[in-house]
């Protein structure tokens, strides 16, 4: 699915597992990068001549750069295809299905996941049926549903809103990927739990995992046909792709053909990744069936849709935050190198994929891996991988030139400096707790320029250059960034690599991890120091005949507070631990961690809203009585932490009850 859910718990939620923002690649310096012209450079650099895109030279080139890259981040095996002119330009296989049996990856026969670049798939029989004349885009999606997706606003949601992922539906994590037999019924499954809707629609770019199966469902209901065999018979047989399937388990006849999934080259192999949302990502293919599906979008829809649709389908797209890349009808734009790119990129826990055609050219090109490698390395191995057959076969002279005074960029680097969470998030359920993992922060050093949580290819912190107001350029990449304001202060933020489907938003002040978190953690040390005066000033007590100063309500408010502090502590330790397991191992998303949260909720409510109690009692008896000035700050210090905790406990849904998320 798009984006590893294990940053949701990492920070900057939904961020890390965006390609441009993964941890930096081991990967070599691209060959012949479009050159950058600055404000500082007198001369504009010429552009080198590009090399001819043939299979020869993408040979070389892929042999390169992608055995050193998998070998460096750990990656077991990956497939690249290159597609132009209708034909099959070159398709590769590099390292490992089966690690322990040493089988090479086949690109006409080893089956990769491509997550959710599956979506593209279910996008494509929504606009086969528009094209019938059996669905509207336009239309209140309850029209074609046998249960109901409540309006917001007064608005409904559109099939349009859920291809543009503007329906405004909170994340849906629960049961996301599973190791069990087989997924749930596609009705089942989107009836189980609807997602709260967070923003009106077609107003802001929400990534919905929910929507996509929504659509597939309706596909379903419309069709009169399983999701599955809808599109067995419209899209694989109408491709050839003989080696393809969304189905969950795979059919026999596939599943010799499937590649092992792991978490590094180095590891074991996983089990298979079960998707209850299965039109969301449930795809099974090998590169040379991606080719197909290649080809046929770029031949005007080939025998998928007419060229009027899929012209549609490619140029439709929703402009929220100009100038950044947009949402079309399924595939998200990126502009590169003055190619207007479209695409789609997609993630399991184990394989991660990309997949960008370049219309202009008649070019598309797909890369799919069979491991999450070291430190996020995929996302950087994909997105070097584009870019750089951008930069080689497309090279454009860019010119980044300051357009606003250093006075002025100053200020508005200033204005954007703050914490920011994503519009792809948990909102009603205890899993915006993960929001206090503290957000993206974005900073200004001391000379006034913009610093960013996230480094370039090369591990380097990113230079970035105003070159209009609110719009920035990275020097040496093809990142831009921009803002939204509203009355005069900064709104919104995104970058092109997320800018189609979310935008980082201000949180409301009283649910900010900027404050919240820091408070948080102090609040927890607090308590915990207070929890562990209790045994430590016992065995001191013990060890020198020492007596307990305190009787009657001062020793109970004694014993309470310390207490009360453990359990927080404890409780809050829990909450961590817990969302910890939740994220590392999706297949606990599926309920087996289901007690612990009740648990936790449970005994979390009765502690956060008894700490405050006894603390505020104790502070009532400290005062009023012959206490030292320490216990007596101690006592508000305790107070102070208990309420903090207390207040981000409401505002994060710690104090809830349900296991829906």
């Amino acid at each position: 699915m798009r984006g590893s859910l294990k940053s949701l718990f990492a920070g900057a939620v939904a961020l890390i597992a965006q390609p441009a923002l993964a941890q930096p690649a081991p990967a070599p310096v691209p060959v012949n990068p479009a050159p950058v012209t600055t404000a500082a450079s007198a001369v504009p650099i010429p552009v080198p001549a590009a090399p001819a895109l043939t299979k020869a030279d993408v040979d070389a080139w892929l042999d390169g750069y992608l055995p050193y890259a998998l070998a460096r981040g750990a990656v077991a095996g990956a497939v690249v295809v290159v597609v132009k002119d209708g034909q099959v330009l070159t398709q590769r296989g590099y390292g490992y299905s089966d690690v322990e049996k040493r089988t090479p990856v086949d690109p006409e026969k080893t089956m990769f996941r491509p997550g959710s670049v599956s979506k593209l798939f279910t996008w494509t029989a929504v606009m086969q049926l528009v094209q019938e004349g059996k669905l509207d885009l336009d239309a209140d999606v309850n029209t074609y549903i046998d249960f109901k997706i409540p309006p917001r606003d007064g608005k409904p949601v559109t099939l349009r809103n859920i291809m543009t992922h503007t329906a405004g539906f909170e994340e849906s994590i629960r049961g996301l990927i599973s190791s069990k037999e087989s997924g749930a019924p596609l009705g089942e499954t989107l009836k189980r739990w609807v997602p709260h809707r967070i923003f009106a629609p077609g107003t802001t770019p929400a990534y919905s995992n929910y929507a996509t199966a929504l659509a597939g469902y309706i596909v379903e209901r419309t069709s009169g046909m399983s999701f599955d065999d809808y599109i067995d018979r419209n899209i694989f047989a109408r491709l050839g792709m003989e080696h393809s399937s969304f189905r969950q388990p795979l059919p026999e006849k596939l599943k010799p053909l499937m590649s092992k999934g792991y978490a590094t080259a180095a590891g074991d192999p996983k089990p298979y990744e079960v998707i209850d949302a299965a039109p969301a990502g449930s795809l099974a293919s090998t590169g040379a069936d991606m080719g197909k599906f290649m080809i046929a979008h770029l031949a005007n829809g080939g025998p998928l849709l007419s060229p009027e649709t899929t012209n549609m389908m490619h140029t439709t797209t929703l402009s929220i935050l100009p100038p950044l890349n947009r949402m079309a009808l399924g595939f998200y734009e990126q502009r590169i190198n003055g190619q207007t790119a479209i695409g789609h990129g997609g993630d399991t826990q184990w394989f991660h994929s990309d997949l960008m055609l370049f219309p202009k050219e008649n070019v598309g090109i797909y890369i799919s891996m069979n491991s999450s490698g070291k430190e996020g390395v995929t996302g950087a191995i994909r997105s070097t991988l584009v870019e750089s057959f951008a930069d080689r076969y497309f090279p454009m002279e860019r010119i980044i030139k300051a357009g606003v005074d250093e006075k002025t960029t100053a200020e508005h680097a200033r204005m954007l400096a703050g914490t920011y969470i994503s519009s792809r998030r948990p909102e009603s359920s205890f899993m915006k707790a993960l929001d206090l993992a503290g957000g993206m922060k974005i900073a200004v050093d001391d000379k006034g320029n913009l610093v960013l949580p996230f480094k370039n290819t090369g591990g380097e912190d990113s230079k970035w250059v105003e070159t209009a107001p609110f719009v920035w350029e990275e020097v040496g990449g093809h990142g831009r960034l921009a803002a939204k304001l509203k009355d005069g202060k900064v709104d919104w933020v995104s970058i092109d690599a997320i800018s189609p489907i979310m935008m980082l938003q201000r949180p409301v002040w009283y649910a900010s991890p900027g404050w919240l978190t820091p408070g948080v953690i102090a609040g927890l040390v607090i308590l915990g120091l207070t929890a562990l005066s209790w045994p430590i000033g016992a065995i001191a007590r013990r060890r020198y005949g020492a007596q307990l100063p305190f009787a009657g309500k001062e020793l109970k408010a004694f014993r309470l507070v310390r207490g009360f502090a453990a359990v927080v502590t404890l409780v809050l330790i829990g909450w961590v631990a817990t969302l910890a397991s939740m994220m590392s191992d999706f297949h606990l998303l599926g309920g087996a961690m289901d007690w612990a949260v009740y648990l936790l909720q449970i005994v979390g409510t009765i502690a956060f809203i008894g700490m405050v109690a006894v603390a505020a009692w104790n502070l009532l008896l400290v005062w009023t009585g012959r206490r030292g000035w320490f216990s007596k700050l101690w006592s508000i210090l305790v107070l102070v932490a208990a309420v903090v905790i207390l207040w981000a406990a409401f505002a994060f849904h710690l104090i809830s009850f349900g296991v829906q998320f």
